[in-house]
C-alpha cells in the first residue's frame, strides 16, 4: 500500500502523508511519490490547487532517519528529498496545508513554500537541523529571515527547539490557527475557494509575489544542498544521529 495516498476531487489535488505508525516520517520513496504528483499536477489543466495533510494526528516527523542512513545524498547528486524541495519551490499553482500534530524537519520548512497554512492549536513544529550536526535545508536558511525577521528565525534555526502553532504564527509562516476538528474542512474550503478563481490569474499572481526572490531562493537551496551533504560525514552529525538512534543525549564536547 502507498504511504504518499493522492486523489483530485473538484479541481483539488489532496496529497496525504499517510505513514501513521510511523508518525509519517518520510522516506526516499515517500519524496518521490510526492514530487512525481506535484509534477504531475502543475501540468494538469484540472489541478487547480493542492492541499498537503498528514494522516491521522501528525503532519509529518521529518526524515525517516535509518532509511536516511541507508540512503544518504551523495555529493554531486539531487536526489528524491531535493527534488521534492525544488518542485516544491516553482511549483505554479497554490499549495494550500493542513498541519497538526508533529512537523519535524522537511514537517514545517515545506511550509515555508506553500501559500496557505492552517495549523491545529497542538501542532509542535522544530527544525533541529543544528542539533544532528546539520544545516537547514529546503530554503529555510533564505526563507525564514524574510519571513520571520532575522532573530526570530535565528532563535529557531540554531537553537532547534520545538515550537508552538502561535509561535509560527507570530513568525508569518501559519496563515490561522484553527481548532483540531475543523483544521481540515477549513484547509479543504481555503483550497476549493482557491481552484474556483480565474486559474491563469492565480497562479500569475503567486508568479508575481515570487518573481524577485527566485534566483536568490534557487541559490540558497543549492547551497544548502552541498552543506548539508558534506555535514552528513562529519562526525558531529555520526554523533548526533547514532545518540538519537541509541537514545542518549550527544557529547559534542570533544568537538
Amino acid at each position: 500500500m502507498s504511504q504518499i495516498l493522492t486523489d483530485t476531487r473538484d479541481r483539488v489535488l489532496r496529497i496525504e502523508i499517510a505513514r501513521p505508525e510511523k508518525k509519517n516520517s518520510l522516506t526516499l520513496d515517500m519524496y518521490r511519490a510526492m514530487a512525481e504528483a506535484m509534477e504531475a499536477a502543475a501540468a494538469d489543466a484540472a489541478v487547480r490547487a493542492v492541499l498537503l495533510h498528514g494522516a491521522r494526528d501528525c503532519f509529518t516527523a521529518g526524515n525517516d532517519l535509518k532509511d536516511f542512513l541507508e540512503r544518504p545524498p551523495h555529493a554531486g547528486e539531487e536526489g528524491p528529498a531535493f527534488g521534492f524541495i525544488r518542485g516544491l519551490s516553482v511549483f505554479p499553482k497554490p499549495l494550500i496545508a493542513a498541519v497538526n500534530g508533529p512537523a519535524v524537519g522537511i514537517g514545517t520548512t515545506m511550509l515555508l513554500h506553500c501559500d496557505l497554512v492552517f495549523a491545529a492549536p497542538g501542532v509542535r513544529f522544530q527544525m533541529p537541523f543544528v542539533p544532528l550536526g546539520l544545516v537547514p535545508e529546503a530554503g529555510s536558511s533564505f526563507l525564514l529571515p524574510r519571513i520571520a525577521g532575522y532573530q526570530r528565525a535565528a532563535e529557531l534555526l540554531l537553537l532547534g527547539q520545538p515550537f508552538t502553532a502561535d509561535k509560527a504564527y507570530a513568525a508569518g509562516f501559519v496563515t490561522d490557527i484553527v481548532p483540531e476538528a475543523e483544521l481540515f474542512e477549513r484547509a479543504r474550503a481555503a483550497a476549493l475557494a482557491v481552484a474556483a478563481l480565474p486559474p491563469s490569474a492565480v497562479r500569475a499572481t503567486k508568479a508575481l509575489m515570487r518573481a524577485r526572490v527566485g534566483a536568490q531562493l534557487a541559490a540558497a537551496i543549492a547551497e544548502e544542498g552541498a552543506e548539508f551533504r558534506a555535514r552528513l560525514q562529519s562526525p558531529e552529525a555520526k554523533e548526533a544521529m547514532t545518540a538519537f538512534l541509541e537514545k542518549r543525549r550527544p557529547d559534542f564536547s570533544r568537538f
